[in-house]
């Protein structure tokens, strides 16, 4: 049995005729017939009594209507939802972005899908890297934005730009007039950054260990809004991804490029390897590849 010869099952039980029932289904008298046989045969029995002036269902024939009625009802909402879904008129993309991408970059992106696909629903999840990367593995989202990962053995990893890192000090700040500042000016000040296990602060920390020298903390927060508003108050300086230096200097922060050692890492596009995309997520991943492509964000 298939919802072809259901189809056709109702348009016979509409009508009470094969060769009306050919006319709905675009299908001739005998092929209906036909299909019918092969229905009828397939279950075992009868269901419909043949005269020479009427069609009319047996017993068995009125159980399997209202059946048939819900299946086919059920098939065409699935097959429309599908359709939809294919074509972008319908669906929902869950992504995780590291914040410092999800408060800078990502909103023009967001715009820029959203004009194109508006009945796409999206679920935006701005957490730390370490997250983006597992919640990608474990299979609880498409795809995440993020620095590249260390293990990459079972995720495929796109890079869209190589990030800098940059120094944020407040506006009486001793350093601020400075074009480029070194590690040695930095670590003579207060320090400012985010806890562990954030992954900008064990770059910080494993760069630093390789040209010999010592991070000293002296204030670390979870967010890096609250690292800017510490450095706008005064309490120190801090190091920071490139990619939040609008946020900074919305802040009140003064920002200046690093130099020795120069600390960057690629940020780029995260999904789990042999897996394939919906629809939707390729589409995403489209629109961060020519934004950036475009140099438009």
């Amino acid at each position: 049995m298939n919802v072809k010869q259901l189809r056709i099952f109702l348009a016979v039980a509409q009508t009470q005729s094969f060769a009306e029932a050919g006319h709905l289904v675009h299908m001739s008298q005998p092929a209906v017939s036909l299909s019918i046989k092969s229905l009828e045969d397939s279950l075992g029995g009868r269901l419909f009594t043949r005269t020479t002036r009427s069609t009319l269902l047996t017993a068995e024939g009125q159980q399997l209507l209202s059946m048939a009625k819900t299946l086919v009802a059920s098939w065409d909402s699935v097959e429309n939802e599908l359709k939809q879904r294919f074509t972008l008129d319908r669906g929902k993309i869950a992504l995780a972005a590291m914040p410092s991408f999800a408060a800078s970059l990502l909103p023009k992106v967001l715009m820029n899908y959203r004009q194109k696909n508006p009945n796409i629903s999206i679920e935006i999840h701005d957490v730390l890297t370490d997250t983006v990367v597992e919640m990608v593995r474990s299979g609880n989202i498409e795809m995440g934005i993020s620095f590249e990962p260390e293990n990459t053995q079972d995720l495929n990893f796109q890079a869209l730009f190589n990030d800098r890192f940059i120094a944020v000090t407040h506006q009486n700040c001793s350093l601020k007039n400075e074009k480029e500042l070194t590690w040695k000016q930095i670590l003579e000040c207060e320090f400012i950054t985010l806890q562990k296990p954030s992954s900008v602060r064990n770059l910080i920390e494993m760069a630093l260990a390789k040209e010999g020298m010592e991070l000293h903390v002296a204030f670390d927060a979870h967010q890096l809004a609250t690292v800017g508003k510490m450095v706008s108050q005064g309490l120190g300086v801090a190091v920071v991804p490139a990619l939040c230096e609008a946020q900074m200097r919305e802040q009140g922060a003064i920002c200046l490029p690093i130099s020795q050692p120069i600390i960057s890492r690629h940020v780029g596009i995260i999904t789990k390897a042999k897996i394939p995309l919906s629809i939707a997520a390729q589409e995403m991943i489209d629109t961060l590849i020519e934004a950036f492509r475009n140099n438009t964000i």
